[in-house]
């Protein structure tokens, strides 16, 4: 095959479609040769030219080839040593995945010829493989990046109006029954006016993707009949995964993604990535020569010092991408940027954030991965999002990034759970959480909307899973090593799993109540899982990364109707008073002209609480108030903000206390427009209580009564 080539250009890195021919380019600091492979479709298993690229500036091998199309097929051999001792596993033997492939076409067809070494060789991973693996691993694939935005605008919702729903692409349309079959599961269900319709209705700003990047289902989960479910494994960091399109694999994938993005924001809805950037999906020494390992082992992971031929893992997984190198940077950096410039997301949540700050063994907030970030004017400007923990020294690092980050808030999830659960806890914890942890943030020159607050997440139980039992079932994920958090901090209500008992199921139905109203009313960015409103269930399961099944997938059939009303108007009503999405702190002081504070704590005897009140473990029961006209917040056009007051009633006590409304300082008439224990949200018929009057409040239940102003001025 007489193939024409020019030198090309060394960036951008890639494969690039410039509408006369394609560029590719590919750093490979510590390689001495690099061929390029095209192949003709997804099931060559051997490729139709194989070209030696002869042009290296950089450390960049570079080559242009005139009048390729987009839809090309594509990989690389990498020549160099193999010294896994000395850190290098080159072996030219492996078809590599470009690290910076737009477009993947498919899923890996597991063999021994995909390992660098000889399966079963005494000297293990140190063996030499000369077994070709090109039949086995999927393509890389040239695409053509343009595309009509028309008219896209990113909405770019300010968090303390931002509402967040994490989801599955395939989980959350799966069983849709008002999707087509044909694109269920996919980018296009995702991006159908059915699913745009219901996130509307329920009111949420954002949907939190979990995994697009392409991803390895693991060898062994795959023998077991099982999947990497999650995608938390990823291989391709461009590259939107194959297995959610419904349109093709030759880059249909990538046009279906944009669809899809542009459909959502046609709905004022912003797309958040959970993106994996800590890792990879070539495992430890004994792991797969898929692409990094094969193109620069030595310039892409976390080697140990004293024997690099094994890797530092920071995350679990066998590898931890090193984060401190100038080329794992610059791969970050522009995999971010491309999703930003070319793929137009609104943001990311970053899985395990604190392996990619780890300098040698601590997380330091000001890395250079934080300091490129912060002076990027591209990727500084969306939503970024840490998840705050690792497995390295020091674990869970809430608090320890810098301004303009948020956090998943693990510190508010456990309280709130202990809380509702009856565990003896002190009450100023449930308090720094309720108006968004001042004390992990305030230092640090952020506000309440730093913390992104939680009461599940896809990695634990749901909702109606946390009501309904004590133990983890995950007997169905057909192994014992990954069975999730031990420390559910859940509670069954008397009964382990399903029950037909009414009384039981009456407090489990509160109990989801009470747990949604308290984050939807606390100060923070809530973030709702997808299914939770719906009373989704996973039989006990806190760790389903592996099932691609209907323990995962939303049963849209199965939707508790009743629970997702009474999301639907709690949500509205938190878009509708922005005194339970302040942007400032509290201040606890008084409101020029009325003597009356911000916000203040009460006993149910109508007592403010005192200091010694706070220090108590046993306590069950407090109230807040929260002034309407200590928002200290000026709208858009810089009108002041202002809201009704409330009185918002927490109850975790197991029976019914008497409360008193606050004195007519605070307020006059006080009216309840929000009683989980009654399934009600600004009840048609509300109930009235005047200054001072006292009440019964059931037990664990949560009771909202407002005091209205006349001139209101919400965001």
């Amino acid at each position: 095959m007489n193939i024409i080539t020019y030198p090309g250009k060394p960036f951008p890195l890639g494969a690039t479609y410039d509408g006369e021919g394609v560029n590719f380019a590919l750093y490979a600091h510590n390689a001495i040769g690099v061929e390029l492979c095209l192949f003709d479709s997804p099931e060559s298993e051997k490729e139709s030219a194989r070209i030696k690229m002869e042009e290296r500036s950089y450390e960049v091998w570079h080559m242009y080839l005139p009048e390729l199309k987009p839809g090309q097929l594509y990989g690389y051999r990498v020549y160099g040593a193999y010294e896994p001792e000395e850190g290098h596993r080159f072996n030219p033997n492996k078809l590599l995945i470009d690290p910076y492939a737009k477009a993947i076409s498919g899923t890996i067809n597991w063999h021994e010829s995909l390992f660098g070494y000889k399966f079963g060789h005494e000297d293990e991973d140190l063996s030499y493989s000369d077994l070709d693996s090109a039949p086995y691993i999927p393509k890389s694939v040239v695409i053509d990046p343009f595309f009509d935005w028309e008219d896209d605008t990113p909405p770019k919702t300010a968090y303390h109006k931002s509402i967040i729903y994490e989801a599955h692409v395939k989980g959350f349309t799966q069983t849709h029954p008002d999707i087509p079959e044909e694109i269920r599961g996919t980018y296009a269900g995702i991006g159908h006016p059915a699913t745009i319709q219901y996130l509307l209705d329920l009111g949420v700003t954002a949907i939190e993707l979990l995994p697009v990047h392409h991803f390895v289902t693991d060898w062994y989960l795959q023998d077991k009949g099982l999947t990497n479910y999650w995608g938390y494994n990823t291989i391709g960091f461009f590259a939107p995964d194959v297995r959610y399109s419904s349109s093709g694999v030759l880059g249909e994938q990538v046009i279906e993604f944009k669809n899809m993005v542009k459909a959502l924001h046609k709905a004022g809805i912003e797309v958040i990535l959970d993106v994996v950037y800590n890792h990879t999906g070539e495992g430890n020494e004994r792991g797969p020569t898929l692409s990094f390992k094969g193109i620069d082992n030595a310039s892409y992971y976390r080697l140990v010092d004293d024997n690099p031929r094994y890797y530092m893992d920071y995350t679990g997984t066998g590898n931890t991408l090193n984060a401190n190198l100038p080329s794992v940077l610059r791969l970050i950096m522009d995999s971010l940027r491309y999703w930003i410039l070319d793929m137009h997301v609104d943001g990311f949540r970053f899985d395990l954030a604190s392996a990619l700050a780890r300098e040698l063994h601590a997380v330091d907030r000001l890395s250079s991965f934080f300091d490129i970030i912060h002076q990027d004017p591209v990727i500084s400007q969306v939503k970024l999002i840490a998840e705050p923990w690792d497995v390295g020294e020091g674990g869970y690092q809430v608090g320890n990034f810098p301004p303009g980050w948020t956090e998943w808030n693990g510190k508010y999830r456990d309280c709130m759970r202990d809380f509702w659960r009856g565990e003896e806890s002190m009450l100023a914890e449930f308090a720094n959480r309720f108006t968004g942890s001042s004390d992990l943030y305030y230092d640090d020159y952020r506000r309440p909307t730093a913390s992104i607050n939680f009461i599940t997440a896809h990695d634990g139980f749901t909702l109606h899973d946390l009501v309904s039992y004590n133990e983890k079932h995950n007997d169905a994920n057909g192994e014992d090593g990954k069975d999730g958090d031990d420390h559910n901090r859940s509670w069954n209500c008397g009964v382990e799993g399903p029950t037909d008992d009414q009384w039981v199921i009456d407090l489990r139905n509160r109990q989801k109540r009470n747990f949604l109203a308290t984050m939807f009313l606390s100060q923070g960015v809530p973030m709702l899982v997808a299914g939770d409103e719906l009373g989704r269930t996973q039989g006990g399961n806190n760790n389903a990364y592996c099932q691609d099944n209907e323990i995962s997938w939303l049963n849209w059939a199965g939707a508790d109707q009743h629970l997702l009303e009474f999301s639907k108007k709690l949500i509205h009503f938190r878009k509708n008073h922005p005194v339970f999405r302040r942007r400032r702190w509290f201040q606890g002081r008084a409101i020029k002209g009325q003597g009356v504070e911000d916000i203040a704590w009460f006993l149910p005897t109508g007592e403010e609480m005192s200091y010694e009140h706070w220090e108590q473990d046993h306590a069950k029961s407090l109230a807040v108030y929260l002034n309407g006209r200590g928002v200290h917040s000026r709208g858009p056009k810089g009108e002041v903000v202002l809201d009704d007051s409330f009185f918002v009633i927490f109850n975790a006590y197991h029976d019914s206390i008497v409360f008193h409304a606050p004195n007519a300082k605070y307020g006059e008439k006080w009216t309840v427009v929000l009683d989980t224990f009654r399934d009600q949200v600004e009840p048609e018929e509300p109930v009235t209580y005047k200054a001072g009057e006292s009440f019964y409040v059931e037990g664990r239940s949560v009771l909202v009564l407002k005091n209205p102003i006349f001139h209101t001025h919400h965001e």
